[in-house]
């Protein structure tokens, strides 16, 4: 794969990963999920630690019931070598003005182009909404 390949690769793997995020329905973002990360998929913040596909799923609903109309959004160049990827985010209201939420993601890339691990941290924590 030619470094413009993968590049190309990992900014779709990274818009996945957000679109699962921002995904309400959950037939769509059980497919997201599908696509997006590996059968042995970890996620880890400072509230959760999950583990595979339903984890994830039930981590997302739970999200959006305590953010309803909330969104995501990327904040940063995605930075890559190796099997690693970075990249700082954000958690914005309806209006899409102030961020209530804001942090940096720490990736480790299956060996299928899939998303194995993420870590994350918060540069700013939300109340409930």
């Amino acid at each position: 794969m030619t470094e413009n390949n993968a590049q190309q690769s990992i900014k779709s793997l990274v818009e996945g990963y957000f679109a699962m995020w921002n995904e309400t329905d959950a037939a769509k973002r059980q497919a997201l999920i599908a696509a997006t990360w590996s059968e042995d998929s970890h996620y880890v913040d400072p509230l959760f630690a999950v583990g595979g596909a339903e984890a994830l799923d039930a981590m997302v609903a739970g999200v959006h019931e305590q953010f309803p109309e909330h969104r995501f959004r990327l904040t940063s160049p995605v930075d890559v070598h190796h099997d690693r990827a970075h990249w700082e985010w954000e958690l914005v209201g309806p209006d899409g003005g102030a961020p209530v939420a804001g942090g940096m993601d720490f990736a480790i890339i299956a060996p299928d182009g899939r998303l194995r691990e993420v870590t994350g941290f918060f540069h700013q924590q939300a109340d409930a909404a």
